[in-house]
């Protein structure tokens, strides 16, 4: 009869998952139960700061542009550096520049700290993934990526509504917790996770190779089609539910709550089944949902339509989750899966740059053009990955 003691039997109720990958997991889960600076930045910016609009918008498109260098940063040292060091380095830069962002009372300051911190909040994501694609067999690599992406949402809910909590005691409270699990997630990688950075193998250089790659240069135009359509959740969708539809802010929290709980509830069970298919065909077809779920949305009147179209997109969430991760580490060399995981890191900070500019000229020529343009751009997406799906499978 087995017994806990049993490595045999701990391999199998962990799903034959290696143990660095769940120190790597446990770590982001803490990361993101700590992560309550930035939903609430805007707000710290104009009531803690005193900052104007106008100011509070040049501060968060400062932290946008050290993010989209963060990705390129962050490939080279993956590569060059080493996965672990990276990833521990970059937490602890984020630690620092929280806490100096947090204490900072000047315009200048202020700037400087966020700017920074755009460049190094970031710098694990490209580590995080080629520490995987290095730890995990090609078979297991969909649901790897799969638990990383339910972990960050599982976490991101908790440390969210926490955070919402913990602002009305001092906005100083949630620099601090976020600093303090940054440094946790740095010491449980550096102890528990080992470096897996190919030994013996040229990785100098920097992005001409990868973007060299016709496949991968593909790939990261659809990622980027994916994200452009995401991040209306977090830009115009608020704005147009509250000021457009004249949803209250209860009404709209209430129903984006959805989101989470089917991700929480729903995608662990069915990532490993997802995984075992075509990461190109299935990837294309959760596009293709979500790009309906966002297009729905021109027809939404009221909480309950709201809450139809979130079902209809989480779904098509659900479905691509941890696709991208795995097919980014079948194009990859393993000694520059830090590069190629920067490329399509940068797709998303290039998307968080975007997507509002973009989707405010948009939803001032009416909520209709905007969703039906969100979901032509998911529809393009989809159609890309389907075209790129054969160059991915010889791989």
């Amino acid at each position: 009869m087995p017994t806990v003691e049993n490595p045999s039997f701990i391999k199998a109720q962990i799903g034959g998952l290696p143990r660095p990958f769940w120190a790597l997991w446990g770590g982001t889960l803490v990361n993101r139960l700590g992560t309550m600076v930035m939903p609430f930045t805007g707000v710290f910016l104009t009531q803690s700061r005193g900052l104007p609009v106008a100011a509070a918008g040049l501060v968060m498109g400062l932290f946008g542009a050290g993010s989209l260098l963060s990705q390129f940063l962050a490939g080279v040292l993956t590569d060059r550096v080493g996965r672990r060091a990276t990833l521990a380095g970059g937490m602890v830069a984020t630690a620092a520049f929280m806490l100096a962002l947090g204490y900072s009372t000047s315009l200048p300051a202020i700037l400087v700290s966020m700017f920074f911190l755009g460049m190094v909040t970031d710098i694990y994501r490209p580590a995080s993934n080629a520490l995987v694609a290095d730890l995990v067999s090609p078979e297991e690599r969909p649901r790897a990526y799969g638990l990383l992406f339910w972990g960050i949402n599982l976490g991101y809910s908790v440390g969210v509504t926490a955070g919402g909590w913990l602002a009305q005691l001092g906005f100083l409270w949630l620099f601090w917790i976020d600093a303090v699990s940054c440094l946790v997630f740095a010491a449980l990688v550096w102890r528990a996770v080992p470096e897996t950075r190919p030994q013996g193998r040229e990785s100098s250089g920097g992005f001409g190779v990868v973007l060299r790659d016709r496949v991968m240069v593909g790939f990261t135009l659809v990622a980027l089609g994916n994200a452009l359509v995401y991040s209306q959740t977090l830009s115009m969708l608020p704005v147009a539910m509250t000021e457009v539809v004249k949803l209250t802010p209860g009404e709209y929290g209430l129903a984006m709550a959805l989101n989470g709980v089917l991700i929480v509830v729903v995608q662990p069970l069915v990532s490993g089944w997802l995984g075992r298919h075509d990461p190109a065909r299935t990837f294309a077809l959760g596009l293709a949902v979500m790009a309906a779920g966002f297009a729905m949305t021109a027809f939404v009147t009221t909480m309950w339509g709201l809450v139809l179209t979130i079902a209809v997109w989480t779904a098509g969430e659900i479905i691509t989750a941890g696709i991208p991760g795995s097919i980014v580490a079948r194009l990859a060399p393993p000694e520059l899966r830090g590069r190629y995981s920067g490329l399509f890191g940068f797709s998303w900070s290039l998307a968080a740059v975007l997507a509002p500019t973009f989707g405010g000229v948009l939803l001032e020529r009416g909520s209709a053009t905007l969703w039906f343009t969100i979901g032509g751009v998911g529809a393009i997406a989809a159609a890309g990955m389907l075209l790129l799906g054969p160059a991915i499978r010889r791989r």
